[in-house]
């Protein structure tokens, strides 16, 4: 191999390691590339599936699934980001969440002191504004807003049960946990 071949594949090999995230986005249209403040935490995050939650056929938010594992487990870290497509408080996304959690079962014991801390961390959001949910396993979830961190809810169990609003295989929307677990 000459020296120009080699310096060439070098420099693609460097190009290929430096977008890895972005070439990763590409395969999944609509998936943009995690904030960088998030992406520190699972730097080896790769999308898995994403899909997009409608409401009577208004558009709520574009969600993705990130890992460094192949296969998903609830026992792994990994981030959920949502892309929110118009505005709503954060109080309405707490309160919402609190619905959907309790339809997965969570006691109401749980539901109120959960809700009360997601209302504290959950910002109002706009059009093209974006929530990362961190999921730390065996220690809760960190939240950031638009790249910026807004709150940790230490506890195993709230993340669960945080998550499992879209992962868990009982959700309310079966059809955006298939997508976000990139299942054909």
């Amino acid at each position: 191999m000459s020296a120009t071949s080699r310096s060439f594949a070098r420099s693609l090999a460097l190009v290929v390691a430096l977008t890895g995230a972005t070439a990763a986005c590409a395969s999944l249209p609509g998936i943009a590339p995690l904030p960088s403040a998030v992406a520190t935490l699972l730097p080896q995050a790769q999308p898995r599936g994403g899909g997009e939650l409608s409401w009577y056929g208004l558009p709520i938010y574009r969600g993705s699934l990130w890992s460094s594992d192949e296969s998903f487990s609830l026992d792994k870290p990994f981030v959920l980001d949502l892309v929110y497509r118009r505005a709503f408080s954060g109080a309405k996304i707490a309160q919402r969440s609190v619905e959907e959690m309790a339809q997965l079962g969570a006691t109401p014991v749980d539901l109120a002191r959960w809700g009360e801390a997601m209302a504290r961390i959950f910002p109002d959001v706009r059009a093209g504004d974006r929530i990362s949910g961190v999921h730390l396993p065996g220690r809760g979830a960190r939240f950031f807003h638009n790249g910026q961190p807004v709150g940790e809810i230490a506890e195993a169990n709230f993340a669960r049960a945080f998550f499992g609003i879209w992962l868990d295989p009982r959700t309310s929307q079966p059809e955006l946990r298939r997508q976000l677990l990139g299942q054909k």
